[in-house]
């Protein structure tokens, strides 16, 4: 490797350059996903919406209206997508730990640990969504 960032440096950018390209496709499929479940079977999510909230089912049909909206948004690269995506996740993170504290309570272990998982995979999503930022809009 050079010091002065030539071929070696031009190849890392170019492949973090790629990445970036297709990063917010990996939101895209997990927010057209989620966001369908949401709408067909709501029973699923209503149980992870914190007990504080009122009007759970209600929540859990407007949050999977906003993760189909930020997946159609992101698909056309809408600027304002990313942002909006990133700040979604963050939005249902709480009913994301909700469910993985309420499940220490049974017995399936790989319900569990799922739970227990999907938190920190939420950083990358949220890394993902906001990569739409960088990436040039389409013309049209």
């Amino acid at each position: 490797m050079d010091d002065d960032g030539g071929r070696d440096g031009d190849d890392r950018r170019r492949a973090r350059g790629d990445w970036r390209r297709w990063a917010p496709w990996v939101v895209i499929a997990a927010f057209a996903a989620s966001g369908a479940v949401h709408l067909v079977h709501p029973r699923t999510f209503t149980r992870m919406v914190p007990g504080f909230l009122p009007a759970k089912t209600a929540l859990v049909y407007v949050s999977g209206v906003a993760e189909l909206g930020c997946a159609a948004a992101l698909i056309r690269r809408e600027r304002w997508a990313g942002v909006v995506a990133a700040a979604l996740l963050l939005v249902i993170w709480p009913a994301n730990l909700q469910a993985a504290i309420d499940a220490q309570g049974g017995s399936d272990i790989a319900r569990k640990i799922e739970l227990w998982v999907r938190l920190p995979l939420q950083i990358p999503l949220i890394w993902c969504a906001l990569q739409s930022r960088a990436a040039p809009r389409r013309p049209g």
